[in-house]
């Protein structure tokens, strides 16, 4: 039986975790609240707390373990201290076998809207991404030093069931016009997981994956779609020039930059059939009349 830790066992984590029980796997949720805790006890996932803010992970299946890491870094900075605090614990506990990274294709930084795979180079714009970038670094250091097994996925933006800006749409928040709005990448939820699966058992040590449907749109168009499928009306469009008078500081950021994710590596050495391989796939999903 293998022994799995999901790290950071949340909106992903839960459907991850609910698929390797399901295969036999001896699965340990691990989250950061005990509101965290209870959600994995009402899911019937066996769970631990740990704040990797203050600690490293302690648990004693993760000697030899597989581990997923969807933990998020801190909340600032450039450096992830929560992962770097998690290889400082292997010194304690044992190093797993191999480990399941979830970064963030933001790594990549600004690409003018081209056409983006595995091989453009790093170079993140933004906090948030620096933050992913370095421990991207961190984990290649530790696989390297203690011959660890190491697959890293470059995650674009999640959606799914609760996980959709509907309530910004409601609120009528300004959108930028479609000619002038940047390129944007998506992945469901539940494709996730099962990429985060196949990344785990079929990536060879070192890999990296962008986590895509590979069907990018513009910013302005996902919001147009799910409000489309939720049954809302549009939001007003505005030029760029306009943006910063509306938008919040966040949301500037992301307008920042623009690029367009292929996933054609995914696709052909981890054999994933997406479930979901457009934002229509799965908005019909979301919505359909159960």
């Amino acid at each position: 039986m293998t022994d799995t830790i999901v790290l950071g066992c949340g909106y992903v984590g839960m459907r991850l975790a609910r698929q390797c029980m399901a295969r036999g796997d001896r699965v340990t949720g691990v989250v950061r609240s005990q509101e965290g805790l209870d959600r994995l006890t009402q899911a019937g996932i066996p769970g631990v707390r740990q704040d990797l803010a203050d600690e490293g992970l302690n648990a004693p299946q993760l000697a030899g373990a597989q581990l997923f890491h969807l933990a998020p870094p801190p909340d600032a900075g450039t450096e992830d201290t929560h992962t770097r605090h998690l290889v400082e614990s292997f010194a304690r506990t044992g190093h797993p076998r191999r480990i399941l990274y979830i970064s963030t294709t933001g790594v990549y930084g600004d690409c003018g809207g081209r056409w983006v795979d595995e091989s453009w180079p790093a170079s993140p714009t933004t906090d948030r991404s620096r933050r992913r970038w370095d421990a991207e670094q961190t984990l290649g250091r530790w696989s390297t030093e203690s011959g660890g097994e190491l697959v890293i996925l470059r995650v674009a933006g999640i959606y799914g069931p609760d996980r959709l800006p509907l309530e910004r749409i409601r609120r009528g928040v300004p959108l930028v016009r479609p000619d002038e709005a940047p390129f944007t990448n998506r992945i469901h939820a539940d494709d996730l997981a099962t990429l985060c699966l196949a990344a785990m058992e079929k990536g060879l040590t070192g890999s990296i994956y962008n986590a895509c449907d590979g069907n990018p749109s513009t910013m302005t168009d996902y919001f147009l779609q799910v409000a489309d499928a939720a049954g809302l009306p549009h939001p007003p469009l505005i030029p760029m020039a306009e943006a910063a008078e509306h938008l919040s500081t966040g949301m500037l950021s992301y307008m920042a930059e623009s690029r367009r994710l292929a996933n054609t590596r995914l696709r052909q050495e981890l054999g994933v059939e997406l479930r979901y391989p457009t934002l229509s796939d799965g908005l019909q999903a979301i919505f359909a009349t159960p």
